[in-house]
């Protein structure tokens, strides 16, 4: 840490200079989804679907899946499943024909409508890091527990950065707020520092009521308004293998019967919690998603939901988890293949199991980033940020993902293969003939600026001139970035009004105590 500082401190050029609040500190692409023309990759033959789809049919009739969550025993039962005890056995023409019932298609609009997303079809969206316990940065150089202030300065980044599209759960766990309250300070400054779609966790009834009605608010919507069309989401593990437990299932059904998203992905880690085998893994985590997709489905017929794929493996030498391996790759493959089957948006992830911003985190990641889009990924979680398996969030490998995410961006975009007759060039190839260059053509020149992508990280100079420039590392251009867009940062407009409504919510609710807790 010590030769990184130096070298910070002899070469930080541009990166490194005072920036003007409000000036761009990169120049980025616009914030547009992409859409994704490719033809998915597709592993599985037809006898292989029909194959998968009968293992996780026969999951569900035969063996059966545990609900921990009476009222949805008692939904169960009613719509004619088999419950003995907590457990579920349902038929495939259930399923089926209540999974027939979710759109394949929908929209999620937050509080600024011009961040409005499509979920499905060939728009892909990516979303930050969640979930981490821990922080790790290139100033602080050890991993520690997350804190309100960096899980604020996380979620500038998530506002900051065009390629993110959706504000995911808290881009790390703030465990310096008691637990009881931490929900509302959270969704207060993501609320305030972000204006794209907000996610719930559902950890019982109070938080998922407070977000539903702290998104409501800053939205300037009336409770009729709110439930019109989606505005938010959450997303749920089953507890694998085979159950869904009773806070995860009550927070979906309170947003499905107010018009809101849900994201049903089973975890799903060949060789631990699922067979060794990656059909059988597959199989498995369908089921388990499925299951809870039918009950949503029966609740609130047409209800949008997602289903979500985070099967892996882990490293049978030590039991650790292990994500952007072959196993991971084809596993997002065979469930987008599915998930298609199924006619139902699917979420994958942007994973690695890299402790920091190193080589093996970036391979690792673009692999689970490219197995999003060979699949036909529809949302893509923790796009920017993860490490070391979801317990550490970083500035530093989020910006450093941000580039492979502009990367695929550009990848998609129809100009890149344009056939027209400007773009065979075939003029331009015969003005130039045996002899000359193309730099200095007017062809050239009328498309040099936007002919290739520019990255706003990598470092394209050549040794010698990477070496004069101070010799920066990825990770420390990137740590150098992190400073400067903290610096410039300004959060997008909110009604002085709301801003005021959503602050007294959040005071009165912290008054009434908040969610309970056990400690």
């Amino acid at each position: 840490m010590a030769d990184q500082a130096t070298r910070r401190r002899r070469g930080g050029g541009r990166a490194g200079a005072t920036a003007r609040r409000g000036a761009a500190v990169i120049e980025q692409m616009p914030f547009s989804p992409p859409i994704n023309r490719d033809r998915p990759i597709e592993p599985l033959s037809q006898e292989g679907v029909a194959a998968i789809h009968d293992g996780a049919m026969r999951i569900l009739e035969e063996i059966g899946i545990a609900f921990l969550n009476p009222e949805a025993l008692g939904i169960l039962r009613e719509a004619g499943c088999t419950v003995e005890g907590d457990t579920v056995r349902m038929g495939r023409d259930f399923v089926m024909e209540m999974v027939g019932k979710a759109p394949s298609q929908f929209t999620l609009t937050p509080r600024n409508p011009a961040r409005r997303l499509t979920v499905g079809g060939d728009t892909m969206l990516f979303g930050n890091v969640s979930s981490p316990p821990n922080y790790w940065d290139m100033e602080i150089g050890r991993k520690v527990p997350g804190t309100r202030e960096q899980c604020a300065n996380l979620l500038k980044l998530t506002q900051y950065f065009n390629c993110i599209h959706f504000a995911g759960g808290y881009p790390v766990e703030p465990v310096d707020i008691h637990a009881s309250v931490r929900h509302l300070d959270v969704l207060y400054d993501k609320l305030t520092l972000t204006d794209k779609v907000m996610h719930a966790y559902s950890l019982g009834k109070e938080r998922v009521e407070d977000v539903m009605e702290m998104v409501r608010i800053a939205g300037g919507l009336s409770h009729e308004e709110f439930e019109a069309t989606p505005r938010m989401y959450t997303n749920i593990n089953s507890t694998s293998p085979l159950k869904h437990d009773f806070p995860m299932i009550d927070g979906c059904l309170r947003l499905v019967r107010r018009g809101q998203a849900v994201v049903v992905t089973p975890f799903t880690l060949a060789g631990a919690m699922a067979p060794v085998t990656m059909a059988g893994a597959v199989a498995q985590s369908l089921a388990e998603a499925l299951c809870a997709i039918a009950l949503f489905q029966y609740v609130r017929p047409g209800c949008p939901c997602v289903i979500g794929t985070f099967t892996s493996n882990v490293d049978m030498k030590s039991g650790a988890p292990a994500f952007g391996t072959p196993e991971y790759m084809r596993a997002t493959q065979m469930t987008g293949q599915m998930a298609r089957f199924y006619g139902l948006p699917m979420r994958s992830s942007g994973v690695c199991a890299a402790n920091v911003p190193d080589g093996q985190a970036m391979w690792e990641t673009s692999n689970s980033l490219w197995a999003a889009v060979q699949s036909g990924t529809h949302m893509v979680y923790h796009a920017a940020g993860w490490l070391e398996g979801g317990l550490i969030a970083s500035p530093e490998k989020f910006i450093m993902d941000c580039e492979v995410l502009q990367q695929i961006q550009r990848y998609m975009q129809p100009e890149v293969w344009d056939t027209s007759t400007d773009g065979i060039a075939l003029d331009a190839i015969k003005s130039v003939g045996k002899t000359g260059h193309f730099f200095g053509i007017q062809h050239t020149q009328d498309r040099y600026t936007t002919a290739f992508y520019q990255p706003f990280l990598s470092d394209w100079r050549n040794y010698e001139g990477w070496e004069a420039a101070g010799a920066i590392w990825t990770p420390e251009r990137a740590h150098l970035l992190y400073k400067r867009i903290l610096e410039t940062f300004e959060a997008p407009p909110m009604d002085a009004a709301i801003r005021d409504e959503l602050a007294a919510f959040v005071a009165r609710r912290k008054a009434e105590g908040g969610a309970p807790t056990d400690f």
